[in-house]
């Protein structure tokens, strides 16, 4: 029973094995030999462990088992149950008093648990899918490492409440467990319960018994029992725990965080046990069955936190469960609900696999007598030792509780260190094993041991130590399993044993003994309790007073170790007791030492250090010598300043001028990604967002809590003018309506919210742009206010209001966050999609070209670039002088946090120095150079410049009652020294607006030349050129944005604990800063040689040398590398006495040739209107008196500012959103040339060099260190408070990733902490969790940002302004001077349908009016008036087509639309089914003959399932007989009775077939007619339509192709449904005739609405409106006597129409483009389907000549869209032969028969109508411009070109024809001539002499055949030279042509 310590090393064996390990590696002959301990720690442990393995016992296990009396694997002992009592209740689940103990039926029932108990389930074996609740007192159940349990048992029944249950034979009897083994608590008490979210009890981890777990941590490492596989029934619920969270402690576990588990699907860890050593009791006899057993074991993969140190094994009495523990202060301790709470108070670590309660769920159980912490320890230290929880069980503290700080945060790490990374799950989780806790600890001593004084461990830096050890020691398996697959049992490792647990003090402290007492080793014989206690005497008796860490090892115990690490070192202790500290605490701390009167001490100690008395009887008597004599000096001083600057009119040193406010480049490009992501969202196939539904956009900027920022953004807002380019604010608009687009996110932001909600709601087709800047700030969950609700009541709005589901759910909101510091929206369960962020570009990036800026910016790399060796002065410095006293006053003043000193130590070194500077020269040993330097800067700044501008210093004091006592004090001390007039001492903050005193706002209204009285500045930018200290207060910057007059950033008193990235970047971030990259034309007296400014401008690393002063070099730094770091500033910076005087002369001058002037001039980019920060606010909106052009980076333009402006914008970056000052502030800035002063003005200097930075000593190191990836430490730490790290085994940043690589980074690698908004994304359901309408930019601070968005905004509206618009053509009618007379027009003015009588009576108006055949040969008749032979000047070929009149109109809501218009509406009819699959469509074929082409037709149809019901099939499914049409006798007004065809071609896209707005939702049968080639593509984009396919010989057909067909298939159609329809009793005429042919440029449809005042009144007025194609179709085919019109067209739309052509509503003329056409009446007249061009007007002549009507309704008329792809442009004429360099013309289109002539490949027709287009001159030479002679046309129109008139006659017998009597032809073409056409036939014509004839056919034999037959040789005169072919190949059938002259 005995506890005994076997397998305590043999000195002389370690010894022995040490020397051979360190000789190896000494003699190691590899590139990079381990350090000797490294391979003591990683490799020597599994040779170690197996030496001495075997005779190591571990008896506590011996003594358990023999008290059980079996093991696993031996057959259990028969066990006789007692007979229960008689009459109890025996039912399974139920208890003797049978109440119900199933965990199913009580879970949300109240439970009453007594203090000490915890609620439990217990197995039966009965019910084997039940749990029953049990309450057992807490000391009998083990702690997270399955130890410390007390023997004996005690516990309550929960259902009749029976209590103290000794025995658990007893227990399991009155349960009824009916069990047929001995009971045992280890085998059935299985889980603790916990209460879910909804309260209901649930089962929690498993109860981590000794023994019912793999113990060994790390394989090898320990020896394993064979009692400790646990029986195989446990298999179960362990693989149930190890993959599932458990229920109500972290529901969501990102996948990473359990990289773990038997799902992986490899052998459990054990497995990998080298040669296993087994010890006791048989080892070798038991190996089979574990070898068996191990595959059903389940257990996660990572076991390395299970440790063992036994609590005592008797009842102890002192051991109380209630007994509190100081260490976890934040864990409640005692009751059921302990996990609760710690999941969510403490940072979710990923869970290593432990199976029992885990370290996210249960608080590390204390054990073993308290330990008492000694009264006055913080007193005798100096400091509160911080105690860091490690490995095993943790001794309760009690006693002076005040004086320590526990912490988790190490033993969190170690437990993360033992998952093992997914990146490593591919090659075997189960044969690479976690690292030991020996060597965890180990590995931590060595890093503690390597830490410099100054500094502060970091739990980043331990981690990544941890993962390359891990990494080097399984180097080997990890190369194997990437080139082998995991076998089931590998190998074992080779590598030399592990430390042992007996080993590790001896190592540890080997390791610490070269660290001169740094880290002192305590090692422990019995627990932690020991070491606690001697370490607590030793820090009594002084003699840890050179320790800075303090390791306790308790190593002796089992393999199990128990350690902690206590920080004892007073500057470190003090900085991680404060950074455990949250912002709220920390607020609070430093409140309660203000309020209690804590540091009263600091300012006695303060009075007693001046030698002559304290500071303030100086000040006071000062104050009394030169009252008088300053007041004078300053009032004369002023006054004379201020005639001066009267009388100018304008400083002396401004060249003020106000200028267009400019988007910089790199803005406009932002804004067009911006845009582009938007158009991206709406092209996908989600459906997420339909641009083409919205008219306009709006908008709502959403900013964090500051005044500043919020009259910021206003500013940016009204000064861009998007308000007005969005139409939503008139010219005159004021600032109340701009407030309405910026809402601060406080208290009071609710009730816009909602306005803007229900805004957004009541207009659906307006984009809303809900713009969150600063978006990194309040990302607290509103479903835990109550965290921070006490401090800050403006925390948890963002997600209350942006993620409200209104927001997430309104289809016209687009959610822009807009951010420096993306990275806590970057986490696993973010809403952003990663295909949705924008980020900055690069400057540095290959396309940096492409925005050609002028000004360069200067961010956090080019601070640290500056610190660099070769460059001269470093913009990043610290204070060491401050940092010392700092530290010497911390371990005074111990009780004191270190902000509160530190801010007590600055105020002290500015009163000291600003007294200094004033002449009390010895206080000048009282501050530092550093802040010497800056007070005389700003002091003298403003005497150096004509006008009085001045630097600003910021100060930044992050806690504000700390702020505002730094501005008390200082003020002060200004006024004691009668600086009142010198400069300004302002407070910012957040929650207040600025307050400047009257003074300086004169000066600033002078200086900005505003004329309104009542103006104050508002932003930090309309201090531009004001000498002041800036108090910047506020936890958090909020996005201000500050002058380009900032010279000092003082960042002293940041918060230097909190080493998270964001916070870091953020305060340097108020730093940024564009220096202006061009040299102003200033020369200024240089102390170097000349480098010229190209040189200068060219390199980067020069940019800083601007700011080289000589800054003196006497004064002493201690640190070597603060050398560099001198002073830089104006030579007035030097401490020597001339100081003072010198400055303005010395002050820049060692600055390189290209100086300060050059870039620093803007610092911001200029204030531009939008700009972004533009830190140019000042202007506001007065008006300016420009000055003359200023200089190139004149940062003062204030409102309109210059264009330095719009690098300010730019500038926006570190706050978010004003970017750039307005320069405008400070006219100083852009010096001028013509005042180039030596001593110029400083505030001018300081635009254009940026700011130098002061840090704390410690933030510096970790800015200026560099991590192993090359990356500034700051890159590697947390990234933002609000996440934490998915895994410890992470790879580093790299140097070269984008941002877009960090991005995915950081989302795989973080996990949002339970109190972040995205905490519970994951669960909503979601897929991928990603909001489809969210979207992130991310860039720098102060780079321009605002500026950015609101540009996007712009070109947003421009676009949805242009999608609403359509280019439509816009040209007036030709050829209306040869209309008829008047007499016959249709005079019926009033008639809404023609009257067939009186119709009949016109006469056929042959001139064509369409414009778009201007080109076109004019068609002569007799009706025409002989005047005006001229038809104006005919464009040029080139310009027909390209250069045709167009007008910009707003589509209407009966527009036709391409695809990619997509709306609610349409959806259905475009085929996006609500599941988004495309509708299924079958294929068939339709077959017709036609005896004109002498073969049979095969056309196909492709018809979706949901437009089946417009055809007839012979069965459902069957083959296609018909298409449905409707009667004539139909008057129904839901749908369209006639067809509508769509032939196109390349316009897949772009052709309007979405005619479901413009037919207002009726139904109606739309086809499109495509060919075969292009069918699959069309498919792909329009599913849900008809398509008909022509036949594959079309595929290089023109448009009469497709017409001919339409037209043919039409008629047979009509015909097979009089058929059909006749069986049903119709007859044959009532079928409807009509179909439409439509182009596919169809946009809309307009009506003129006529008020004629009388039939033949005068007055006429006339309006005309957009109407639906339902509108027009239903109206025409409610025509009277319809059916007597074979053609039915509409006017073309345009803007000149006149009444004239709308007075007369029908003409019997041309119609085109969109005809209704009956095929009844026209079945003999065909089109001809081999036409390309004029197709439609050669078939209008054709039925025209059959004594046919044609109608065109002169009241409506259709606006075609100018489509730039596709139609008759996809017919490209190119040469066959290959490479052929030129272009191939016209005139090349045809050749003599038989020749070499190169020949096309392009239709002959098509050859044939083009050349004739251009060319016919030269076979009709007398027929150019000779109207009164045209050329005679038999039987078709061709086009001749616009010089040559044309006369048609048609051949067929009873045609109506132009009569011929009267003309004599000067030419005749016949075109492919048919019988009709006749010798006879043509002697009725008469011709001139000479006239020509073209005689086409379609082969040379058919060509001398017509001559022959129409006798055409006896008039006319054939030469062999005159016959030709188109250019055609012989296979591509050319057609010929002769000519010849009449006789």
């Amino acid at each position: 029973m005995g506890n005994s310590y076997a397998g305590q090393l043999k000195t002389t064996r370690f010894e022995e094995v040490l020397h051979n390990s360190i000789e190896a590696s000494l003699r190691s002959n590899s590139l990079v030999p381990r350090p000797v301990f490294s391979q003591l720690y990683l490799e020597a442990e599994q040779r170690l462990s197996a030496l001495e393995g075997g005779s190591r016992v571990d008896n506590e296990e011996e003594e358990e088992e023999g008290e059980a009396g079996l093991e696993p694997n031996c057959p259990p002992n028969p066990y006789q149950m007692h007979p229960p009592p008689e009459g109890c209740c025996t039912t399974d689940g139920f208890c003797q008093a049978g109440k119900d103990l199933r965990l199913v039926s009580i879970s949300s029932e109240p439970i009453d648990v007594p203090a000490g108990f915890l609620l439990v389930g217990a197995k039966a074996p009965s019910l084997p899918d039940h749990l029953l609740v049990c309450a057992v007192d807490k000391r009998f159940l083990p702690d997270d490492s399955g130890h410390n349990a007390l023997l004996g048992f005690s516990g309550n029944c929960v259902g009749c409440g029976k209590k103290g249950f000794c025995y658990f034979t007893e227990f399991s009897n009155h349960i009824n467990l009916k069990l047929t083994t001995q009971p045992k608590k280890q085998k059935h008490l299985k889980y603790y319960l916990v209460r879910n979210a909804q309260g209901a009890l649930t089962k929690g981890p498993l109860i981590c018994w000794k023994g019912s777990e793999f113990r060994g941590r790390q394989a090898t490492a320990g020896p394993c029992s064979s009692s400790l596989f646990p029986p195989l029934d446990c298999a179960g619920p362990l693989a149930a725990f190890s993959g599932e969270p458990t229920p109500g402690t972290n529901p969501s576990v990102p996948t990473g965080a359990q990289p773990t588990g038997p799902a992986s699907g490899h052998p459990p860890l054990t497995a990998a046990a080298g040669p296993a050593v087994f010890n006791g009791k048989g080892s070798p006899k038991h190996q089979p069955l574990v070898k068996n057993k191990l595959s059903a074991v389940a257990r996660p993969s990572a076991l390395g936190v299970l440790s063992n140190s036994g609590p005592p094994k008797k009842r102890h009495k002192g051991w109380s469960p209630e007994s509190p523990s100081a260490a976890d202060g934040g864990y409640p301790q005692g009751g059921g609900n302990r996990a609760k709470y710690e999941s969510a108070g403490m940072s979710y670590m990923p869970q290593a696999g432990l199976v029992g309660p885990a370290s996210v769920t249960f608080p590390v159980v204390a054990s073993g007598e308290p330990v008492s912490v000694p009264d006055n320890l913080l007193k005798i230290c100096k400091a509160k030792p911080v105690i860091f929880k490690g490995h095993g069980n943790f001794p309760y503290l009690c006693g002076n509780l005040n004086d320590v700080v526990v912490s988790p945060l190490l033993y969190t790490c170690y437990q993360n260190a033992q998952s093992i990374s997914r990146a490593y799950e591919q090659y075997g989780a189960a044969t690479i094993q976690p690292i030991s806790e020996e060597t965890q600890l180990l590995l931590t001593v060595y890093y503690l041991v390597q830490l410099a004084a100054d500094q502060v461990p970091l739990m980043e830096d331990l981690e990544q130590i941890f993962l390359r050890s891990w990494r080097e020691s399984h180097l080997t398996e990890i190369r194997q399993y990437q080139q082998a697959p995991p076998q089931p049992f590998p190998p074992a490792p080779s590598a030399a044993a592990p430390v042992t647990s007996a080993q590790l003090p001896w190592l540890a402290g080997l390791a610490a003994s070269s660290c001169n007492d740094s880290v002192h080793i305590i090692e422990c014989t019995y627990s932690l309790a020991e070491g606690l206690s001697e370490m607590f005497r030793l820090l009594i008796e002084g003699k840890l007073a050179k320790t800075n860490y303090v390791v306790i090892i308790c190593a002796c115990r089992n393999a199990a170790i128990d350690s902690c690490i206590a920080v004892t070192g007073k500057y470190q202790a003090r900085i991680l007791s404060e950074s455990l500290l949250s912002p709220a605490e920390y607020q609070k701390e430093v409140n309660y030492e203000l309020v209690t009167g804590k540091v009263d001490s600091l300012g006695a100690f303060f009075s007693s250090l001046c030698p002559e008395g304290d500071i303030d009887i100086l000040l006071d008597r000062f104050h009394q010598e030169n009252q008088g004599h300053i007041s004078s000096s300053l009032t004369a001083a002023s006054a004379a300043k201020s005639a001066s600057l009267d009388v100018s009119g304008a400083p002396a040193c401004t060249s003020h001028s106000l200028g267009p406010h400019h988007i910089r480049p790199f803005q406009l490009a932002v804004a067009q990604k911006l845009l582009s992501h938007v158009c991206s969202i709406a092209d996908s196939s989600t459906q997420n967002l339909d641009l083409g539904s919205f008219e306009k956009v709006d908008f709502l900027i959403c900013i964090p809590p500051s005044e500043v920022t919020y009259q910021q953004t206003l500013f940016h807002v009204w000064h861009s003018g998007v308000l007005l380019e969005l139409g939503l604010e008139k010219e005159r608009m004021t600032k109340q309506r701009v407030e309405q687009y910026v809402l601060k996110l406080d208290a009071e932001a609710q009730t816009k919210f909602k306005s803007f909600l229900q805004n957004s709601f009541q207009n659906p087709h307006t984009l809303f742009v809900l713009i969150h800047d600063h978006a990194h700030w309040d990302l607290v969950s509103s479903a835990v206010p109550n965290l921070y609700s006490q401090s800050d009541p403006s925390v948890g709005w963002v997600d209350r209001l942006l993620n409200c589901r209104e927001v997430k759910e309104a289809p016209n909101i687009v959610t822009l966050h807009v951010t420096s510091f993306p990275y806590a929206l970057q986490t696993q369960r973010t809403l952003i999609s990663p295909y949705n962020e924008i980020h900055w570009p690069a400057p540095h990036s290959d396309g940096a070209d492409l925005y050609a800026e002028n000004k360069k910016y200067f961010g956090l790399s080019e601070f640290i670039e500056s610190t660099l060796s070769g460059h001269s002065l470093p913009l990043l410095r610290y204070d060491s002088a401050f940092e010392a006293m700092v530290t010497a006053l911390g371990k005074r003043f111990p009780h004191l946090h270190s902000a509160v000193i530190r801010t007590f130590v600055l105020v002290q070194h500015y009163a000291a120095a600003m007294m200094a500077v004033r002449g009390l020269s010895q206080m000048k040993n009282y501050t530092s150079v550093e802040t010497l330097e800056i007070a005389q800067n700003l002091l003298n700044s403003s005497k150096q410049c004509p006008c009085g501008h001045g630097l600003m210093v910021l100060l930044r004091v992050p806690c504000s009652p700390l702020a505002a006592l730094a501005y008390e004090r200082l003020a002060h001390v200004r006024a004691r020294l009668a600086l009142e007039q010198h400069f300004e001492i302002i407070l910012g903050n957040p929650s207040s607006g600025l307050t400047v005193g009257k003074h300086f706002v004169k000066q600033l209204k002078m200086w900005q030349k505003i004329e309104d009285a009542e103006w104050r500045p508002q932003t930090y930018l309309e201090l531009e050129g004001l000498p002041c200290i800036l108090i910047f207060s506020g936890m958090d910057p909020h996005g201000e944005s500050l002058p380009r007059s900032l010279r000092y950033c003082d960042l002293r008193l940041i918060n230097s604990s909190c080493l998270v990235r964001t916070a870091l970047e953020q305060e340097l971030g108020l730093a940024a800063y564009f220096v202006s990259s061009e040299a102003p034309p200033e020369k200024e007296p240089r102390s170097e040689g000349p480098e010229s400014d190209a040189e200068k401008l060219s390199s980067t690393d020069n940019e800083d040398e601007e700011l080289v002063t000589e800054g003196s070099t006497s004064e002493k730094r201690s640190p070597v590398k603060r050398e560099r770091s001198r002073s830089h500033d104006s030579a007035s910076s030097c401490l020597s006495s001339k100081a003072s005087g010198s400055g303005a002369a010395g002050g820049e001058t060692s600055a390189q040739p290209g100086g300060p002037w050059q870039g620093e001039q803007a610092r911001s980019p200029q204030p531009c209107g939008p700009p972004e920060e533009g830190r140019a606010l000042g202007d506001r909106q007065r008006p300016r008196a420009s000055q003359g052009p200023p200089p190139a980076g004149s940062r003062h333009s204030p409102g309109p500012a210059p264009q330095p402006d719009s690098g300010l914008r730019s500038s926006q970056r570190s706050v978010q959103a004003p970017a750039a000052p307005p320069s405008q502030l400070c006219p100083s800035g852009p010096l001028s040339s013509s005042t180039a002063v030596p001593q110029g003005c400083s505030a001018a200097r300081a635009c254009r060099q940026p700011p130098i930075v002061f840090l704390p000593k410690l933030v510096y190191d970790v800015v200026t260190a560099t991590d192993g990836s090359g990356l500034p430490k700051a890159a590697s730490l947390l990234p933002s408070p609000s996440v934490m790290w998915a895994s410890s085994f992470r790879p580093l940043l790299s140097k070269t990733m984008t941002s877009t690589e960090q991005s995915l980074y950081y989302r795989q690698w973080t996990v949002p902490r339970p109190g972040h908004m995205d905490y519970g994304n994951r669960a909503e359901g979601r897929v991928d969790g990603f909001h489809p309408r969210r979207l992130l930019l991310s860039g720098p601070p102060q780079i321009g940002k605002t500026g950015a968005y609101l540009q996007f905004l712009s070109i947003l509206s421009r676009m949805l302004v242009r999608l609403t618009e359509v280019d439509v053509y816009d040209e007036e009618e030709i050829n209306i001077n040869l209309q008829e007379e008047s007499d016959w027009r249709y005079v019926q003015l009033g008639d809404p349908w023609p009257d067939l009588e009186l119709f009949t009576k016109l006469p056929f108006d042959y001139v064509i009016h369409d414009p778009k055949y201007e080109d076109a040969s004019l068609i002569c008749s007799h009706h025409q008036s002989v005047k005006s032979e001229g038809r104006g000047t005919p464009r040029k070929p080139e310009d027909l087509y390209v250069r045709r009149q167009t007008a910009r109109m707003r589509l209407s809501k009966y527009a036709a639309y391409n695809t990619y218009h997509h709306c609610e509406q349409c959806h259905q009819y475009m085929g996006f089914h609500p599941r988004y699959q495309l509708y299924e469509s079958t294929l068939h074929a339709f077959a017709f003959s036609y005896s004109m082409l002498g073969e049979e037709i095969q056309l196909h149809f492709i018809i979706p399932k949901s437009k089946e019901h417009h055809f007839v099939f012979s069965q459902p499914g069957g083959q296609l007989e018909s298409m449905r049409l409707p009667l004539v006798t139909d008057k129904s007004h839901e749908y369209i009775k006639s067809p509508t065809f769509t032939p196109t071609t390349g316009r897949h896209e772009h052709g309007l077939f979405n005619l479901y707005h413009a037919m207002d939702g009726a139904s109606h049968l739309h086809v499109l007619v495509v060919k075969e080639y292009e069918m699959p593509i069309y498919k792909k984009y329009w599913p849900n339509h008809i398509m008909l396919v022509l036949p594959s010989i079309f595929n290089s057909a023109g448009v009469g192709a497709a017409h001919f067909l339409i037209k043919e298939l039409s008629y047979h159609n009509l015909e097979l449904e009089r058929t059909r329809q006749e069986e049903l009793g119709i007859k044959p005429q009532d079928i409807w005739p009509f179909i439409v042919i439509s182009d596919d440029s169809c946009v809309m449809w307009n009506v003129v609405d006529v008020d004629g005042g009388g039939e033949r009144s005068r007055e006429f007025s006339w309006s005309e409106r957009n109407v639906s194609l339902k509108y027009i179709m239903q109206h025409i085919e409610a025509a009277p006597n319809i059916t007597h019109y074979a053609l039915i067209g509409m006017r073309k739309w345009s803007s000149k129409t006149g009444s004239r052509e709308v007075r007369e509503p029908f003409s019997r003329c041309h119609v085109h483009d969109f005809i209704i056409l009956n095929v009844d009446l026209t079945q003999n007249v065909q089109y001809n389907q081999n036409r390309f061009l004029c197709d439609d007007v050669d078939f209008n002549l054709r039925v025209h000549s059959a004594g046919l009507l044609l109608c065109r309704f002169n009241r409506f008329s259709v606006m075609k869209k100018q489509i730039a792809v596709g139609g008759r442009r996809s017919f490209h004429i190119t040469s066959k032969v290959p490479d052929s360099p030129a272009a191939v013309v016209p005139a090349q289109y045809i050749c003599a028969p038989d020749s070499k002539h190169a020949f096309l490949a392009a239709p002959a027709q098509l050859l044939l109508e083009k050349f004739l287009q251009h060319h016919s001159r030269r076979f009709f030479p007398l027929s150019l411009q000779n109207r009164g002679h045209p050329v005679l046309s038999v039987d078709c129109y061709l086009n001749l070109g616009p010089q040559i008139s044309v006369c048609y006659v048609s051949s067929r017998p009873h045609s109506l024809n132009v009569s011929c009597s009267d003309f004599r032809f000067s030419g005749l073409l016949l075109y492919l001539c048919d019988s009709f056409v006749g010798a006879s036939f043509l002697k009725k014509f008469h011709f001139l002499k000479g006239a020509t004839l073209c005689v086409i056919c379609q082969d040379r034999n058919s060509l001398r055949q017509t001559v022959v037959r129409l006798e055409l040789e006896d008039q006319w005169q054939f030469r062999l030279r005159d016959e030709f072919q188109t250019a055609n190949a012989k296979e591509d059938r050319p057609l010929f042509f002769l000519t010849g002259r009449h006789i």
